[in-house]
């Protein structure tokens, strides 16, 4: 185990070589946690194709899910950021298209919710709004809002986020983003708080980098609600 400048240490796991987090406090709100594997005396056969195991068909652990498959049906090596995994590692077919999509996110969406965008923000109730720059901090723990004030959202304590759309057709097609609500909480109080991200072209920001930004929110927050119920 060796710990990094940045806060971060290098363990290893069973599943692989793991950059995690010194502070367990710290981690990616985004994160899960490792599977219990399937002990080797409870599956005698792949759990998808159910081939029986011998000296010759070996078995073999999802790092995903933690159940044990055939290597034809555990072959596929996906990367697994969300359990900060350094390398690809071995998924079974169904956990892999899941792992790939997210490695997607982890890939380019982070990066737009980091680089931030311009919004006119409107907080509570108050009808007059201010222009801030809105940010996902690195180690992805809180929304970072700046203008005349400085506003820090936890990300953990976001309950609810949607996406505000204009145009609409028959078939639901033509629509676009043009801002999101967001409600959450703040330490010490029960009573959600909520505020509005409203994309202009009067900014000096591109706004397809706003509406960019937006839809990558929300497809963090989707990631969001699912870790909460893993």
């Amino acid at each position: 185990m060796a710990a990094t400048a940045d806060g971060k240490k290098l363990v290893r796991s069973p599943s692989g070589l793991r950059m995690v987090p010194v502070n367990g406090a710290f981690n990616s709100p985004f994160s899960l946690d490792e599977p219990q594997w399937v002990p080797d005396k409870e599956c005698p056969r792949c759990m998808q194709c159910e081939a029986k195991f011998d000296f010759l068909t070996r078995k073999h652990h999802c790092r995903r899910c933690g159940k044990c498959f055939c290597d034809k049906c555990c072959s596929k090596k996906v990367p697994l950021p969300r359990m900060y995994f350094i390398d690809p590692v071995r998924h079974c077919a169904e956990c892999a298209l899941i792992s790939q999509k997210e490695y997607e996110f982890f890939d380019k969406q982070i990066k737009v919710l980091i680089n931030g965008a311009t919004f006119l923000v409107t907080l509570g109730s108050l009808e007059k709004g201010e222009t801030m720059d809105c940010r996902l901090s690195n180690n992805h723990r809180y929304l970072y809002l700046d203008g005349e004030n400085h506003v820090e959202i936890e990300v953990p304590r976001i309950i609810r986020v949607q996406v505000l759309t204009e145009g609409f057709t028959p078939g639901g097609g033509n629509t676009h983003a043009t801002g999101m609500l967001v409600q959450y909480k703040t330490l010490g109080s029960q009573e959600p708080k909520q505020l509005k991200l409203s994309a202009s072209d009067d900014f000096t920001s591109n706004k397809k980098v706003s509406v960019g930004w937006l839809a990558a929110m929300h497809k963090a927050a989707k990631l969001l609600y699912e870790s909460r119920d893993q």
